[in-house]
């Protein structure tokens, strides 16, 4: 039995192919690549002397050493289990970028199996004076004081059935990007308070920041977010913007326990005069 159990063992050194250590019951041990229990002695290859050598079998702490490599043959193991369930994950996430369009936007896949895109809602900009709708290209003249940056209506159309969903944003250009809350307040919602400096005309923008994990999808500006803590019922936004410069793009979406999605009718264009 003990000769089946060494063989057993003598594959898993060769398997592993790393050195092992051979214990000695004095405490001690040997630098060994592999070794074999020949009757009443241990035949091993030395790796300090590059050379087989012999050994009383009676010196040597097998059960030591049979535990050991079993212990190190046991974490190899896992690691493979988990270095193949990232690479499985790793596989998933490859596909499942490589069926998002390139076009930037914010985009949800649910089950693996269908994609939902969001509409770009219309924000705008409101001062005391006026409402002047954003443009991301298309900057605005700023007076000094105080705005909000507003989306129209009190609900989204768009709604999310979980807590923490998870998006896929196509950026259109190196910016900031991540998930706010949109504060309701009439019939519109409020998605970020702005303060406009005098003299110098400095926007400093205060919109409500949800937690979100991110991770690059591909080298191409894609990415997968979603709220680190489950989101409370309301409504919110994923958002892509350039702190200052008053270009926030909002994706907005509400989550409501029970609420169900429904699919919005496709948008309305206007053909142009031959």
């Amino acid at each position: 039995m003990r000769r089946v159990l060494t063989a057993l063992f003598v594959f898993t050194v060769s398997a592993l192919a790393a050195n092992v250590r051979l214990y000695l019951k004095d405490g001690t041990y040997q630098i060994v690549r592999e070794y074999t229990v020949q009757e009443d002695r241990v035949h091993y290859y030395s790796v300090e002397r590059s050379d087989w050598e012999d050994i009383p079998l009676a010196l040597v702490d097998l059960k030591r050493t049979d535990g050991e490599i079993a212990e190190h043959k046991a974490a190899l193991e896992e690691e493979s289990k988990v270095v193949a369930a990232e690479e499985k994950v790793e596989r998933e996430q490859q596909r499942e970028a490589s069926k998002i369009p390139q076009d930037p936007g914010v985009y949800q896949w649910i089950d693996g199996k269908e994609l939902r895109i969001l509409r770009l809602a219309e924000s705008k900009l409101h001062t005391n004076k006026r409402r002047s709708v954003l443009k991301a290209l298309s900057p605005i003249p700023l007076v000094s004081g105080k705005a909000t940056v507003e989306v129209d209506n009190p609900h989204s159309n768009y709604n999310v059935e979980n807590d923490t969903p998870e998006f896929c944003i196509q950026l259109s250009a190196e910016e900031q990007f991540g998930i706010i809350h949109l504060l309701p307040h009439d019939n519109i919602r409020i998605a970020a308070k702005v303060t406009i400096l005098p003299v110098v005309k400095e926007v400093v923008e205060e919109p409500e920041v949800v937690e979100v994990f991110r991770k690059q999808l591909d080298a191409n500006g894609l990415y997968k977010i979603w709220p680190q803590k489950p989101l409370e019922p309301g409504e919110y936004a994923v958002v892509q913007f350039t702190p200052g410069k008053l270009n926030m793009q909002i994706w907005d979406f509400t989550w409501q326990p029970g609420a169900k999605y429904v699919p919005l009718p496709p948008e309305k264009t206007t053909a142009k005069k031959p």
